[in-house]
């Protein structure tokens, strides 16, 4: 007969999901080997146009999208997380800033590339690029490259004096058409993730605008939208821990800021759980039969 440690009894491991919205350190439990993983980078700020209806403010690029599954860790040790912060809108006149790089191990997600302000400024490539303004073309996303991709190009500008949406992490943004007030570019669509428990999208791009602030849709996932109806408006801000870009504004109101990013990381091994432990009298009666050990 078999020496037995106890009595039959039903075990489980929990999975553990932990989000990262600030830098910090996650340290591999002793039984995790492997994980799966999203990380987030900070999305862009939108552009803010001169006051002429010539020049408008691009979206800001949505922050790099990156996820995967069966991730490998070596159990025990511990890896420092970076959460890349949003690019701030540009004040008038100005394009807005770069977000920056979301890291977890050796995986980086690029920040969004910034919105141009007007035909003497270019958008900026990054994780998705930043929508261009009337006469300039958006900024290239997926940069630097990785595969699968982390991001899309941004729209460019309409030559009309409409403005392109910043690229996010399934869609490109669209490219400003016509002439202003209409004929902004949205935001292009972020990407679904259910790696916290539940799908949550992130990752949009903002949307462009133009004089006076007419401003087109951010697209899905945390995005900003341009700044609507008034010279004043300012460009609706990238939504934090979502990495959306930030959407432009076609005049002194200034660009949206572009939302920080995250990391989450789920560890299917997680914590062992014991459906029972042994009580003395079970104890007793095994060692007495002679099938403990």
């Amino acid at each position: 007969m078999p020496r037995l440690i106890g009595a039959a009894q039903t075990t489980a491991f929990a999975a553990v999901i932990t989000t990262f919205n600030s830098s910090g350190t996650f340290t591999a439990p002793p039984a995790t080997t492997s994980v799966d993983y999203l990380v987030v980078g900070g999305g862009a700020g939108g552009g803010a146009g001169t006051g002429e209806a010539s020049n408008g403010g691009g979206g800001g690029g949505a922050g790099g999208f990156r996820t995967t599954t069966s991730f490998s860790v070596s159990a025990g040790t511990a890896y420092p997380i970076t959460i890349g912060g949003g690019g701030g809108g540009g004040s008038p006149h100005t394009p807005g800033s770069q977000g920056s790089n979301s890291v977890f191990s050796s995986i980086t997600s690029a920040g969004g590339g910034f919105g141009s302000a007007s035909r003497n400024t270019t958008a900026a490539a990054g994780g998705s690029g930043g929508g261009g303004s009337e006469s300039q073309s958006g900024g290239a996303g997926n940069t630097p490259p990785v595969s699968p991709s982390q991001g899309t190009a941004g729209g460019g500008g309409g030559g009309g004096y409409t403005s392109g949406g910043g690229g996010g992490a399934s869609v490109a943004g669209t490219a400003g058409s016509g002439t202003a007030p209409g004929g902004n570019g949205p935001g292009g669509n972020g990407t679904a993730s259910s790696i916290s428990g539940s799908s949550v999208t992130y990752a949009g791009g903002g949307g462009g605008a133009s004089y006076p602030s007419w401003g087109a849709a951010g697209g899905s996932g945390g995005s900003g939208g341009g700044g609507a109806g008034v010279p004043a408006a300012v460009g609706v801000a990238g939504t934090t821990n979502l990495g959306g870009g930030g959407g432009g504004s076609g005049h002194a109101g200034g660009g949206g800021a572009g939302g920080s990013g995250v990391v989450i990381i789920n560890d299917p091994v997680g914590s062992f759980v014991a459906s029972s432990c042994w009580d003395l009298r079970t104890v007793y009666q095994k060692v007495k039969a002679g099938d403990w050990s």
